[in-house]
């Protein structure tokens, strides 16, 4: 319900200020592990900051003590290393707005909250939770809007007495003007709220606790934030921002009002907002998966942007160089999997073979690698990289494609040994074995030379006579180049793997 008291801003609600660098931030909570649609919103805003040589603010918004917590905060920076995002201010790297958490900042909530209280943009509201309830309740049945209807706006000295003789305890609700708000979204365009849309709204809790809808625009206007870059699930609340912002410019704490661009959202299966909840949203499953920070990244990118229209596949720094806010598209982007994968074994094959080497070595080693430390033979490990680095989608693959090499016998995988072991294998086996014997161990087009020969004594091509080889070798019928891999694993491990075969066909 409007109210006569609410206030007129004496200037127009335009987005803008004085013309200055592009400060832009990423303000997650540590709650939980990141997520995907946090990491998009955290490259959007660096790629931003970057293209434009402004800067990014790093802060945590950390006011809920029963969620945050130490370690989230800890995952977060680490986190925001691991994807190679640099920030100009924030923790560990501080700055002239410093501190940069909100758990750290609350003197500052408390001294705007009496300013905006004392200048009449807040008052004080008594209404409990049953009585907001009943009269929402009765405004849906008269089809009016439920926000709250302004009942504590204009309260007497004589009410508030009686409210507090009662011992109710008050929260601080911001009072929106009667005017309709428009602002140009970098993203959505020209939106307005009409004033019935957008009622009063909470900024301190009774407990003198300021809620986010207080320390948030705070914040940036404090650390002088000229973009905010975010999800659409927050673009409700940017028209109460906005008037927010437009108070504190009058009360002399902020400067400007920053402009907005809100981010599509991030569908996940069955069409549903990708959350938190979600198994593929979590940052960390694709860390231990064996993602590729810029593989990831480019993919991420592609949800709601796009470098051009036949280009998919693109370096962090092409993104930075054309990265532009008004070209990100407005509709709900829908995360692949499957997509996601290509592109980072796309990355993969983009990595010089010796960094590709060493980012590996994590599932080279205990806990993903099933052999004994002893048994990893570092000669063989980097002759057979560059053929594991053209089939990889994710660096884990590699533990089961290397496998072979370093455990004393290959893998019992029943299925494989069901395919590939048909009647007429061990004969098979016999004829590869004898020519391999005779083979040139340097060369493999020798080896493929000779279970060519073998599958044509037995009238096969070379395709199906390399199948039982590949089981009896390797243990499972799909893997790395075969003849390349018999070569590395040697000689006389690959006639003794193919005579284990053979014994375990004839029994």
């Amino acid at each position: 319900m409007a109210s006569a008291s609410s206030p007129k801003l004496s200037a127009p609600l335009e987005q803008g200020g004085p013309p200055s660098a592009v400060r832009v931030r990423f303000c997650p909570s540590p709650t939980g592990n990141p997520h995907v649609g946090l990491v998009r919103t955290a490259l959007f805003n660096w790629a931003f900051a970057r293209h434009h040589q402004g800067t990014l603010v790093f802060r945590i918004e950390d006011t809920d003590a029963a969620r945050d917590s130490e370690e989230s905060y800890n995952q977060l920076l680490d986190a925001m290393r691991w994807l190679g995002f640099d920030w100009d201010e924030g923790p560990e790297v501080g700055g002239p707005h410093a501190p940069y958490r909100q758990s750290q900042r609350m003197d500052i909530y408390r001294d705007v909250a009496r300013k905006l209280l004392d200048g009449g943009y807040a008052y004080h509201c008594y209404c409990s939770q049953e009585e907001l309830d009943t009269r929402r309740e009765a405004a849906r049945a008269a089809g009016r809007p439920s926000g709250y209807d302004g009942h504590c706006r204009d309260l007497s000295a004589e009410q508030v007495e009686q409210y507090q003789a009662q011992g109710r305890e008050p929260i601080v609700r911001f009072r929106m003007p009667d005017e309709a708000i428009t602002f140009t979204d970098l993203v959505r365009g020209e939106l307005t709220f009409t004033p019935e849309n957008v009622p009063d709204y909470g900024i301190v809790r009774a407990n003198g606790a300021p809620l986010y809808t207080l320390v948030n625009p705070v914040d940036d206007a404090l650390m002088e934030i000229t973009h905010v870059l975010r999800g659409e699930d927050l673009l409700s609340s940017t028209p109460r921002q906005i008037a927010l912002y437009k108070a504190l410019i009058e009360l002399g704490v902020a400067q400007r009002v920053p402009e907005f661009g809100h981010l599509p959202y991030v569908m996940g299966e069955g069409n549903k907002k990708l959350s938190k909840r979600d198994p593929q949203s979590s940052l960390n499953l694709y860390r231990e998966q064996g993602f590729l920070p810029e593989g990831l990244l480019n993919y991420l990118s592609l949800l709601g942007w796009s470098l051009s229209a036949d280009q998919d596949i693109f370096t962090i720094e092409e993104m930075v160089r054309a990265f532009d806010i008004s070209d990100v598209n407005p509709n709900p982007a829908r995360f692949d999997l499957k997509k996601c994968e290509a592109i980072n074994g796309d990355h993969i094959r983009m990595l010089d073979v010796k960094e590709f080497a060493e980012r590996c070595r994590p599932w080279l080693k205990a806990p993903f690698a099933p052999w004994a430390p002893e048994d990893f033979d570092e000669a063989k490990w980097q002759a057979i990289a560059p053929h594991a680095q053209t089939r990889l989608k994710v660096l884990s693959e590699i533990t089961a494609n290397v496998d072979f090499l370093f455990l004393p016998e290959p893998v019992e995988d029943e299925a494989s040994w069901a395919k590939a072991m048909k009647e007429g294998s061990d004969a098979l086996l016999r004829t590869a074995r004898e020519k391999l014997q005779a083979a040139d161990w340097s060369s493999a087009e020798s080896l493929k030379e000779a279970v060519l020969a073998a599958g044509e004594a037995h009238g096969l091509k070379l395709g199906k006579a390399q199948a039982p080889v590949r089981v009896a070798v390797t243990g499972r019928t799909v893997g790395l180049p075969l003849f390349e891999s018999l070569e590395i694993l040697g000689k006389d491990k690959t006639l003794a793997r193919i005579d284990a075969a053979l014994a375990k066909l004839t029994a």
